[in-house]
């Protein structure tokens, strides 16, 4: 069985999209430890310094996923990658509030390379998710939100074999149910570029997380996969 996979439209109309794929099992979520707290907030320091004053339209791997973004029909400015969001979060107040153990070791990463990371509870899943353009009658329940929606015809969507949306607009936002919680315990984490360096970066993501999810989360197993237009699936 495939645990995620791009649709053939979508490897059509983005070839050069790169994902770094991780199933991880036996995992444990929770407050941060020291070790990675601290290098949470070291990396924000040092993000911060980067930028400095490069407005963030400017960067590449953003300036990539607004380019996407337009592509598919959707306004980056009022809809910002995930990846952009933090950043211009970070960037506006000085830091970025401490979620738990998993959102806060993707959010690391994300901001270190300026690539939007998503970490996904499989319990909420069902068989594969599939990245695909929405027909408009999938279902989607939005962070902070218990009503249903749905997405727009022709926008990205991340959705399972039962039509549950787990993310909107490509990397915008994830929905409600397929967040870590607490009792989080098999995960599946996505981290996605377009811009001409993703082929490089993808992969160093790819080594941090799963560098920080063996030092920090404690999982029985981790596997990963780099996708690419001519190997879309992770098995």
């Amino acid at each position: 069985m495939a645990y995620f996979r791009y649709d053939h439209a979508i490897l059509d109309r983005f070839p050069g999209v790169v994902g770094g794929i991780i199933h991880a099992t036996g995992v444990t979520n929770g407050p941060p430890p020291d070790g990675l707290a601290d290098e949470f907030t070291a990396t924000q320091a040092t993000v911060r310094s980067q930028i400095g004053a490069t407005p963030l339209s400017e960067m590449p791997a953003l300036a990539a996923w607004r380019r996407v973004f337009r592509a598919f029909g959707v306004d980056p400015t009022q809809y910002r990658s995930a990846a952009e969001g933090l950043l211009r979060r970070l960037t506006k107040h000085g830091e970025l509030p401490s979620i738990g153990t998993l959102v806060d070791l993707a959010n690391l990463v994300s901001i270190r390379y300026a690539l939007p990371v998503a970490v996904f509870d499989r319990r909420m899943i069902s068989g594969t998710t599939v990245v695909r353009f929405a027909r408009g009658d999938e279902r989607w329940a939005d962070l902070g939100s218990s009503t249903t929606d749905r997405p727009a015809p022709g926008e990205v969507i991340f959705a399972d074999e039962e039509d549950v949306v787990a993310a909107r607009r490509w990397c915008w936002r994830q929905s409600a149910a397929s967040a870590a919680s607490d009792d989080t315990s098999e995960i599946l984490v996505t981290v996605e570029g377009h811009h001409d360096g993703a082929a490089d970066d993808v992969p160093r993501a790819l080594d941090d997380l799963e560098r920080l999810l063996s030092a920090h989360a404690a999982p029985r197993g981790v596997r990963r996969a780099l996708l690419r237009a001519g190997s879309p699936a992770f098995e």
